[in-house]
């Protein structure tokens, strides 16, 4: 098995960036009211953001959960303008991965297999970007725990993940198999899936939240897209049935979002914590 995952090139535009917020208890920004594709803007203003501090350095990205993290960064964008970009790809090896990997030619230098032992050199990356991915696998934290420790001090974390406390989780968990493949239809035509429902604790708001604590990582933005936030197409009746779920569940899960896009940067220094 190879030491490092292969780079391959991504051709994106890029929005403009804007301020973070600084703090662990950073509101969430729900997403636009209008129903439709996630745009990924908020990495990509973070991706730029950091990319353009760093004139005439290499910057290392990792995509954690290639197949499923097809979030724009305006890598193509920024290359264009003459940053020097290395991207790299793995994800986990289970089925729904491998068929995606054959079936998109630009994932060709993915490197798959477990991601509790996947070789990942320390302190390697500028900006990891993990999406829909958390949700998906087993051991979430102990493959958390390798990203981050993959990370430059001062680098980014980019998560985007399904919230296990979301009346869509339970829906994902609980549909059935046939149910869950009309739905991943509906949102990703024409590619494998859907991938295994875990969602164990980490794929939370309190989890994530909790967890950068204990990891001192500071989080300088999150949003909430999906449901009543929108910002994912929502295919007939799914709306309705978060809805339902919510109302049912008596506040326990909720109606208002289903997916959580969190910025999280490693301080500098260990003592550096923004408070």
């Amino acid at each position: 098995m190879p030491a490092r995952p292969a780079a391959v090139s991504e051709q994106r535009a890029a929005p403009p960036p804007a301020a973070a917020a600084g703090s662990p208890a950073a509101p969430v920004t729900e997403g636009p009211a209008a129903r439709g594709p996630f745009d990924g803007d908020l990495f990509a203003r973070y991706t730029r953001d950091y990319v353009t501090g760093r004139e005439g350095q290499q910057i290392t990205i990792l995509r954690a959960g290639c197949t499923t993290a097809d979030e724009d960064l305006g890598v193509g964008a920024l290359r264009a303008s003459g940053a020097d970009i290395n991207v790299s790809l793995i994800d986990d090896d289970q089925p729904a991965t491998r068929a995606a990997l054959t079936d998109d030619e630009s994932l060709a230098g993915c490197v798959n297999g477990d991601l509790r032992t996947l070789p990942l050199p320390p302190r390697s990356y500028d900006i990891v970007l993990c999406a829909l991915l958390l949700q998906r696998i087993r051991n979430a934290e102990l493959v958390l725990d390798r990203l981050v420790a993959s990370i430059k001090p001062g680098g980014l974390l980019l998560l985007r993940f399904s919230d296990r406390d979301s009346a869509a989780a339970l829906l994902d968990r609980t549909l059935p198999a046939a149910a869950r493949r009309a739905l991943w239809r509906g949102r990703r035509p024409d590619q494998p899936g859907p991938y295994e429902a875990v969602y164990e604790r980490l794929s939370s708001a309190r989890g994530i939240q909790a967890y950068a604590l204990k990891r001192e990582l500071v989080i300088a933005e999150r949003r909430a897209v999906g449901g009543l936030a929108g910002g994912l197409a929502e295919p007939y009746g799914f709306l309705t049935g978060q809805k339902l779920i919510a109302s049912l569940s008596r506040g326990k899960l909720t109606a208002t979002h289903e997916e959580l896009l969190y910025v999280l940067r490693k301080p500098e220094d260990r003592f550096a914590r923004i408070v």
